[in-house]
């Protein structure tokens, strides 16, 4: 397994960390042994909750490329339709998690909740994937649009350097992860503070949209359902280019234990923030139709850019100043809540023992932060980003939908369980039906990339009973582990959380 068994004892400033009961434990000197426990604090209100929900969804596709949904429906009715229902299937899923969040009181999220109802293996895989793939991959095109519009007013007139875009992207993915390090409240204030910007940029294009109609500018609206048909392939795709535009609802449950009265905060966060940016994105869908034909739109490749320079003027340059906040607020909300994640299955053997260790000043899982800092490097100045989103994407809609499905497997397994918020049961059987069905779909409308995805996914398994169930490693390999442990301990200042009770 991971997790070591015996540890040297070592020395780090104002702090020694000794062994007891084979785990560290952090004692400080005389002036500081009063201090508090070395624990993740409960920092999570209910703004920042939102904040980190809102703030994680909306990212750069509701400003540049909403066209992918119109693609694959053929109409402008049938595309408002699909915003609309994907915005009410995510709700569906966000109420399930709010249930899954205020009865498993652990962080992690999915991994938590299959691991919960399904055990190790299957909550393995979901976190190496994320760990080794998902998340830098993920991180890194999200960072890339910020990069490439943050810069965009620099470069008006000329075609932005891709080495310039990577370079700004490496020190912002840096900053973030930075941030996220040093002060959990820090880094929840500047979300609370992007997602006010990114609200900002949406109500930007909302009100001049929302004027035109006043105006009478209705005649992209007129047979709203006339143009080419959805196929059997195109309108599954727009569903799941629909789910993917509004997935980051879950995000709060990677925090479950640092959040302030998660019975409370949790379902009012989850439920709040999905009627804001279903609003938001089915009301800047239709205000970019007052202005854009679905010629227009589907020719454009960053529409909100192109709205805002026809009804806008010379404001329009404030746009992408906007777009690149957006994606900054993903990069910090993504990181923020991952990261524990990692904690978590750290915590439970299945990753490095590192990583389940916080910093005895600053409160912060360190280790769980900086891990993902040379994997999206790595992913960043490789080519093929945009290939391992799409060979994995269906690896998140496959994991969701088991957690969802785990959701009713422990209605039946733990009737006792305390659920201080229950949905009826039919939300979670509409719901990873729809996160299966869409999987299945994309196994019959792009077999290779998902084929790919799925055979990357499965190397999880050997890797689960190597490093997890092989448990007779040469013993040269268990020394060097816990020597890179205690000089990572040292070098980090980190220590193991001490005990706390988890209801």
């Amino acid at each position: 397994m991971f997790r070591k068994t015996t540890v040297p004892t070592v020395s780090n400033g104002n702090y020694l960390e000794e062994q007891s009961n084979g785990r560290l434990v952090s004692v400080r000197n005389t002036k500081a042994v009063q201090a508090d426990k070395v624990v993740l604090k409960k920092k999570v209100t209910f703004l920042r909750g939102v904040s980190i929900i809102i703030g994680t969804i909306i990212g750069a596709g509701i400003f540049i490329s909403p066209k992918g949904i119109l693609e694959n429906t053929g109409s402008v009715g049938m595309s408002l339709t699909v915003w609309t229902v994907c915005g009410i299937l995510s709700l569906f899923g966000a109420l399930c998690y709010a249930e899954l969040g205020t009865s498993i009181k652990k962080s992690g999220g999915h991994y938590t909740y299959i691991l919960e109802a399904f055990g190790p293996l299957p909550a393995f895989v979901r976190v190496w994937v994320e760990l080794l793939i998902i998340r830098p991959a993920a991180t890194s095109v999200i960072s890339l649009a910020f990069g490439r519009y943050i810069l965009e007013p620099l470069f008006m007139q000329c075609e932005i350097p891709d080495l310039a875009v990577k370079l700004i992207t490496a020190v912002a993915i840096t900053l973030v992860m930075v941030l996220n390090s040093m002060s959990v409240s820090w880094s929840a204030r500047i979300q609370i503070f992007l997602t006010f910007c990114k609200l900002v940029a949406i109500l930007i294009i909302i009100v001049p949209g929302v004027m035109q109609l006043i105006k009478g500018e209705t005649q992209h609206f007129k047979d709203a359902f006339v143009g080419n048909a959805a196929s059997v392939k195109g309108l599954p795709l727009a569903f799941y280019s629909g789910m993917y535009a509004y997935s980051g609802w879950f995000y709060l449950n990677f925090v479950t234990e640092e959040v302030e009265n998660p019975e409370r905060n949790i379902p009012l966060a989850i439920c709040t923030s999905m009627v804001i940016v279903t609003v938001g994105y089915v009301l800047t869908n239709v205000a970019y139709f007052t202005t854009l034909s679905p010629e227009d739109l589907l020719m454009s490749k960053a529409v909100a850019v192109t709205f805002s320079e026809r009804l806008l003027g010379s404001f329009s340059l404030a746009v992408p100043i906007f777009v690149a906040l957006s994606c900054f607020g993903s990069m910090n909300g993504g990181i923020f809540a991952v990261s524990r994640m990692f904690y978590v299955a750290s915590r439970e053997g299945h990753l490095p023992e590192i990583l389940s260790m916080i910093h005895v000043r600053k409160h912060t899982p360190l280790p769980a932060v900086i891990v993902l800092h040379p994997l999206t490097m790595i992913m960043l100045f490789t080519s093929d980003i945009y290939s391992l989103l799409n060979f994995l994407s269906f690896a998140r809609w496959l994991f969701i939908g088991l957690a969802v499905a785990g959701m009713i497997y422990l209605r039946y397994k733990r009737p006792d369980m305390p659920r201080p918020f229950k949905v009826p049961l039919f939300i979670p059987a509409l719901f990873s039906f729809t996160c299966l069905f869409m999987v299945a779909l994309s196994l019959y409308a792009d077999p290779v990339n998902t084929g790919i995805g799925f055979a990357i996914t499965l190397t999880g398994v050997p890797a689960y009973y190597l490093f997890i169930i092989w448990d007779k490693k040469p013993r040269w390999f268990r020394r060097v582990l816990d020597w890179i442990t205690s000089s990572l301990q040292v070098i980090l200042e980190v220590v193991p959380e001490e005990e706390k009770e988890i209801s």
